[in-house]
């Protein structure tokens, strides 16, 4: 296919990638072509973890970080240290998606997941400072997405107290992320903070919110899971599809929205509606930067 002045070798577009709605490997290239203008913005720097499903959502999948290697020449990629996760290997040789071609390709590597770091690379490709804080909000057993939205309401309370002007989308699967832009003054620093908010939102509340990862601990309880702001991890990217049955994708929302947080279920069709009317309403780009406290 030609696309955007590139030209890009795709294979098996009829493949069913999520059985339970038909999605096939076409419509997964052509959800990531159209919704380029609001993604790659939060992609921009970042290197990308894929979750690759060759053979659609109910076969294996795999992470990759290493995964330049598969790239056009095209396909701008970054040398980075290492998590310490990763066996063998001191750096990873990781993609920078920047562009509709990037996205196309990915695609048809059936990554239909999209992770990226809360830091990015500079021009010439050494990592900075975390620029967002995120904390992820999971639901335990016997919980769902209003624990989740009842709990980022308070969390966003003591956001803006400590000057911070927060966004909030869902996961995609079951919780809900709720995301600021900041300024640090050491890559720990939005961790420190992060565990604690979420230990004070648990001494508040300590039988409905917990902020240790045991899953004993878990039933009846949202988990503040605090530990995404290690400078080795990632959280799946605004407007990515995630690996379930209904082809759901990670989505911006609204804190009115919230109120009805049953309704925070968005396929790709409705994801691209609500950009046509909304617009990027995770614009973490063109708001409030502010200090860490």
């Amino acid at each position: 296919m030609s696309i955007a002045g590139r030209q890009l070798e795709v294979s098996n577009l009829d493949k069913v990638l999520y059985p339970e709605v038909g999605f096939t490997k076409a419509e997964v290239i052509q959800y990531y072509v159209q919704v380029a203008p609001v993604l790659l913005p939060h992609l921009a720097g970042r290197p990308v973890t894929f979750t690759r499903w060759p053979h659609g959502v109910e076969g294996a999948s795999f992470f990759e970080k290493n995964n330049a290697r598969h790239a056009p020449a095209w396909v701008r990629h970054v040398v980075v240290p290492a998590p310490g996760s990763t066996k063998d290997r001191e750096t990873l040789d990781m993609v920078l998606l920047t562009d509709v071609p990037d996205l196309a390709w990915s695609a048809n590597l059936a990554a239909l997941e999209l992770h990226v770091p809360q830091w990015r690379v500079d021009e010439d490709g050494v990592p900075q400072l975390p620029d967002l804080l995120v904390l992820d909000l999971d639901p335990g057993p016997g919980t769902g997405v209003a624990e989740c939205a009842a709990l980022a309401l308070r969390l966003r309370e003591r956001l803006v107290d400590d000057g911070l002007d927060p966004v909030v989308k869902t996961s995609g699967s079951k919780g809900l992320q709720v995301y600021a832009p900041i300024r640090c003054t050491d890559p720990d620093q939005p961790s420190r903070y992060a565990k604690t908010l979420a230990q004070a939102l648990t001494e508040e509340t300590p039988d409905e919110v917990v902020w240790r990862m045991e899953k004993v601990l878990r039933p009846g309880k949202v988990l503040v899971d605090w530990s995404q702001n290690n400078t080795a991890k990632t959280t799946v990217a605004p407007y990515s599809l995630r690996a379930r049955a209904g082809a759901t994708v990670s989505t911006p929302v609204t804190w009115e929205e919230l109120d009805d947080a049953a309704s925070l279920v968005f396929d790709t069709a409705a994801v691209l509606d609500r950009v046509e009317q909304l617009g990027d309403l995770f614009d973490v780009g063109d708001r409030h930067r502010a200090d860490l406290p």
